[in-house]
């Protein structure tokens, strides 16, 4: 099973704490996609060990929803924080079109497994999804979309944005319940830039 860490994170996002230190505005650079972009102010850096924990939880929600062993490639390009439900990360993992088929399809069957997940693991939240393409500098991504309301009427925003370059998948993915928050990460991926 390709492209889950995201989805290992977000079905355990929304009850969990990382410790991390406060950070002001920076600028990330990455040769691998030669993408350059700016975290917003006051997101806090989290730890490798904090986000293993995370993933690894998301893992055992998956498993037990698909009976099936969820195998993990990716490689963590960043990941910050703001307060407890604010979550931005990117990352990348392989994906060869001759070993794990079509891309396209691919995406719509992750974007499945998330949201069958989080209606197996919480059936009492109400979800609304959506899937779209959206350019960032003038590049496509496949872009899924969760509005996921809690009974406390909590709502959780998941949005994922993923993207092909030749066999590298590129991933970045925003989770927030506070909405100025997510306006922020979502300005900061929008204004990103990927050099030809």
């Amino acid at each position: 099973m390709n492209r889950l860490k995201y989805l290992l994170i977000c079905l355990t996002i929304a009850i969990q704490c990382c410790n991390g230190q406060t950070k002001p505005k920076k600028e990330i650079y990455n040769k691998d996609f030669n993408w350059t972009i700016t975290i917003p102010e006051n997101f806090q850096n989290v730890s490798a060990e904090e986000w293993s924990k995370l993933q690894n939880k998301g893992a055992d929600a998956i498993e037990k929803t698909y009976d099936e062993k969820v195998i993990n490639q990716s490689k963590t390009i960043f990941v910050f924080k703001s307060d407890q439900l604010n979550y931005f990360e990117s990352n990348y993992q392989p994906f060869d079109i001759a070993i794990d088929g079509n891309y396209l399809e691919s995406c719509k069957n992750v974007n499945n497994m998330l949201y069958e997940t989080f209606k197996t693991q919480m059936p009492d939240i109400k979800i609304d999804s959506t899937s779209t393409i959206e350019k960032i500098d003038n590049l496509e991504f496949q872009t899924f979309k969760m509005k996921v309301e809690y009974p406390n009427k909590m709502v959780l925003n998941v949005l994922m944005f993923s993207r092909l370059f030749d066999k590298k998948e590129l991933s970045v993915n925003i989770m927030y319940v506070d909405n100025n928050k997510g306006q922020q990460m979502l300005e900061s991926w929008r204004k990103s830039k990927f050099t030809k």
